[in-house]
C-alpha cells in the first residue's frame, strides 16, 4: 500500500510541474509495476494493455460521439436553442437566467461536452442578459453551471468512460442519467426563480414572446430533439447498441449542418481534426489510467483500503458520503476527467465490495465531477467563462455561482439517499 501512495504522490508532483496527465500516469503506472514484478513483466503488461484498450470496441463510441459534438457545434444549434427556451421563459422573473439553464441542457443533449457547452451558451446568453441588465456575477455563474450538465445529461463522454473502466453498460449509464439531468434543470431554475424573488434586481424579466414566435421557434430546433430521441430511444430500447448509435448521431448531426448550409468541405476536414484531437487526448488519458490501475491492483491498494473500512465498522452509505466529501476535496484542484481517471480504479472497488450498484455510483460520482467544475481555485467552467468575459471579476463569477453550488449538493443527496432517481429507469427499460 505504501508504494501506491508514494506512487500517486509522484503522479500528482509530475503533473502539477505541467507534464500531460496521460503520460504522467503511463510513467507512474510502469515503473511502479516494474517495482514490484520486475521490469519485462512490466513492459509486457503495458504493451498488452495498451493493444486490448486500443482495439476494445466499446471504445469506439467515444470517438463518434465527441464527432457528433463537433458537427453540432458547426451547425450553430446554440441560438436557435436558446431563442425558443427564451420565447417559452424569458418574461419570468430570472427568466433569461432560467432560459440559459434549459439551453444548456438542450445543448448538452447533443454535445456530451461541459465545456463546449459552457463557451458556446456564454456567447449566446450573456448578450442578452447584459442587455437587461442582469448582474454580471450571476447571469455568468447561471453560465457556469449551466455548462456542467454537458457531463449528465447523455450522450455523455465521462459516462462513456466511466463505463469503459468499469465494464459496465453504457447504455444503461446512458439512461439512468436522464432522470438527475431533470432534477438539475428543476433545481436551477427553482434557486433562480427564488433568487430573483429575494433581488429582483440582480435578474429582471425580459419581454414575454408571443405564442407565434414561441410555436415558430420550436418548430427550429425540431431536428435537436429528433436527433436526442432517436439516439436516446434507440439505445434505451434495444434497437442499436450505444456505439451504433453514436453513428448514427454523427451522420444526423453532419447532415443537420449540411441542411443548414454551416458545413463546407474545408470546415469538414476541420472538424475531423478537431473530433481526432480530443479522442487522442482522450485515449493518452485512457491508457494511463488502465497501467496506473494495474499498478494500483498488484500494489494492493483497493484490498487495503477495503479491509481499512471494515475495520473501522461504519455503515456503507457513510463510507459513501466520505468518498464524495473526498471527490468534493478534489474538485478544488484537479480537473473532472482527470479525476475519474485517477479515482475510479480505486474507489470503484471499494463501492463494489460494499454491494453498491455501479451504475448508481457512476451518476453520483459523474455528478460530484460537475460540482467540480464549478469549485473554486480551479472551476475549469469558471476559467472558461472569465476567458470570454474579461471584464467580469473572477470573484463575481464565483459569488453568482453560489445558489447553483447549493442546488448541486441538494441534488446529490437527493440522488445518494434516493437511488432509485437513477436505477428506476434503466431497471424499466432493461
Amino acid at each position: 500500500m505504501a508504494i501506491s501512495l508514494a506512487g500517486f504522490g509522484i503522479l500528482l508532483v509530475i503533473a502539477f510541474l505541467g507534464f500531460p496527465l496521460g503520460f504522467s500516469m503511463i510513467i507512474v503506472g510502469f515503473a511502479g509495476f516494474a517495482i514490484i514484478r520486475g521490469t519485462v513483466p512490466a513492459l509486457e503488461t503495458v504493451s498488452q494493455q495498451i493493444l486490448d484498450l486500443a482495439l476494445n470496441a466499446n471504445f469506439v463510441t467515444l470517438p463518434l460521439f465527441v464527432l457528433m459534438g463537433v458537427f453540432v457545434f458547426r451547425a450553430a444549434l446554440a441560438e436557435d436553442i436558446y431563442e425558443a427556451a427564451q420565447s417559452w421563459l424569458g418574461d419570468k422573473r430570472g427568466g433569461l437566467a432560467m432560459t440559459t439553464v434549459a439551453a444548456c441542457a438542450g445543448f448538452a443533449s447533443i454535445s456530451g461536452s461541459s465545456v463546449a457547452t459552457a463557451a458556446t451558451m456564454a456567447k449566446v446568453s450573456i448578450p442578452p442578459m447584459r442587455r437587461y441588465n442582469y448582474n454580471e456575477g450571476f447571469a455568468a455563474g447561471s453560465v457556469a453551471a449551466g455548462g456542467t450538465m454537458g457531463i449528465l445529461i447523455p450522450p455523455s463522454a465521462a459516462l462513456i468512460i466511466y463505463g469503459i473502466l468499469t465494464e459496465q453498460s453504457i447504455g444503461d449509464l446512458f439512461i439512468a442519467g436522464l432522470i438527475p439531468g431533470l432534477v438539475t434543470v428543476l433545481l436551477y431554475i427553482a434557486v433562480i426563480w427564488l433568487v430573483a424573488k429575494i433581488w429582483p434586481h440582480l435578474a429582471p424579466r425580459a419581454e414575454r414572446g408571443s405564442w407565434a414566435v414561441r410555436w415558430r421557434t420550436l418548430s427550429k430546433i425540431w431536428a435537436v430533439l429528433v436527433l436526442f430521441l432517436a439516439i436516446i430511444g434507440g439505445i434505451s430500447f434495444g434497437i442499436f447498441t450505444p456505439t451504433e448509435g453514436g453513428g448514427i448521431g454523427a451522420i444526423g448531426a453532419l447532415l443537420f449542418a449540411i441542411a443548414r448550409r454551416r458545413m463546407n468541405l474545408r470546415i469538414f476536414f476541420f472538424a475531423l481534426a478537431e473530433a481526432a484531437e480530443t479522442t487522442a487526448m482522450i485515449f493518452t488519458i485512457a491508457f494511463g489510467a488502465l497501467i496506473l490501475n494495474n499498478f494500483v491492483n498488484v500494489a494492493g491498494l483497493p484490498n487495503a483500503i477495503v479491509a481499512f473500512i471494515q475495520s473501522l465498522d461504519i455503515a456503507p452509505l457513510t463510507v459513501i458520503l466520505v468518498i464524495l466529501l473526498i471527490y468534493i476535496l478534489l474538485g478544488t484542484i484537479i480537473e473532472g476527467l482527470a479525476m475519474i481517471f485517477l479515482t475510479v480504479p480505486i474507489f470503484v472497488p471499494v463501492v463494489d465490495a460494499m454491494g453498491f450498484d455501479l451504475i448508481w455510483f457512476g451518476i453520483v460520482m459523474v455528478m460530484v465531477v460537475e460540482i467540480s467544475l464549478i469549485t473554486p481555485p480551479i472551476g475549469l467552467n469558471v476559467f472558461v467563462i472569465k476567458s470570454m468575459l474579461p471584464d467580469v471579476p473572477l470573484s463575481a463569477i464565483f459569488k453568482g455561482i453560489v445558489p447553483f453550488f447549493a442546488a448541486d449538493i441538494v441534488r446529490l443527496l437527493l440522488v445518494v439517499f434516493l437511488p432509485g432517481l437513477a436505477l428506476w429507469l434503466p431497471r424499466v427499460l432493461s
